[in-house]
């Protein structure tokens, strides 16, 4: 595992612990933590320790976003050709995307732990989670109508599948912001907690959870979750028919009656 400038990874008992780690800068994602988020995530998806992945940030706050520091490059550009410069900012913009798209693809569960702001990118980052879990002095905000931008990097594509459309689209053009309480009650993140030790520990105590669990049915309904979720319900059931054709008779199948059966706790491997 490399060592990385903005991100911090520990990895305990099947769970890895990923923190975005800029304190300084509230974790304003720069250059650097863009690819390293990708990186880190992308070895987390083959890491076949890992089961469960808890999603973090160090200091007050969750993410403030892009750093100004990426702003300012995208906004002085050095190609005069019009055509050329479109094709270049287009894939700088797809290449943010597939940084946060990373954690959508990894294939253990990825739990977010959100204090403080989270703004922006930060919401963008979320919105690919498969659960959120907040602190009470959380907020979330669409910072990108306030700086005359579109949000791009996923969060007008994630958002409305996670809370209602019209609470979303409230969001996106008015850049409030939503507290913990009501990102409760909307469905934005599961649960929220007084304070962030709180948070954490109930944060850890599910991904436990998650972690004694089969690994690979874990997987297996990650993806089909992800699948369902973008296709029709007959092309779902279609789809999990032959998924399950192919990986229901499992040892992990075999392990979980067989620890009903001696009354005990299954252990599965990696």
């Amino acid at each position: 595992m490399a060592d990385y400038e903005t991100v911090n990874i520990s990895i305990d008992r099947h769970i890895a612990h990923v923190k975005l780690n800029r304190p300084e800068k509230a974790n304003a994602l720069n250059e650097i933590a863009w690819q390293e988020l990708r990186d880190v995530f992308e070895y987390l998806d083959v890491k076949e320790e890992v089961r469960v992945v808890i999603l973090s940030g160090e200091g007050k706050h969750f993410c403030s976003g892009i750093d100004l520091s990426l702003l300012s490059g995208i906004a002085k550009p050095d190609e005069t050709c019009g055509a050329r410069l479109r094709e270049k900012l287009r894939a700088q913009i797809l290449n943010l995307q597939s940084s946060v798209s990373s954690i959508e693809k990894c294939s253990k569960p990825v739990l977010a732990a959100i204090s403080g702001g989270c703004i922006g990118a930060g919401l963008d980052i979320v919105s690919a989670c498969d659960m959120r879990y907040a602190s009470d002095n959380a907020f979330f905000t669409i910072k990108e109508i306030d700086n005359g931008m579109v949000a791009d990097l996923g969060t007008m594509q994630r958002l409305p599948k996670l809370i209602p459309e019209g609470i979303m689209r409230e969001m996106a053009f008015t850049g409030k912001n939503i507290f913990a309480q009501e990102a409760e009650k909307i469905g934005l993140v599961n649960k929220y907690f007084d304070n962030k030790e709180r948070l954490m520990a109930a944060v850890f105590e599910i991904a436990t959870s998650i972690a004694s669990k089969s690994p690979t049915s874990i997987r297996g309904t990650k993806h089909i979750l992800n699948f369902s979720r973008d296709h029709s319900i007959a092309d779902g059931l279609n789809y999990v028919a032959t998924w399950n054709a192919a990986m229901l008779l499992s040892e992990d199948l075999n392990e979980a009656f067989q620890a009903k059966t001696d009354k005990r706790e299954a252990v599965f491997r990696n």
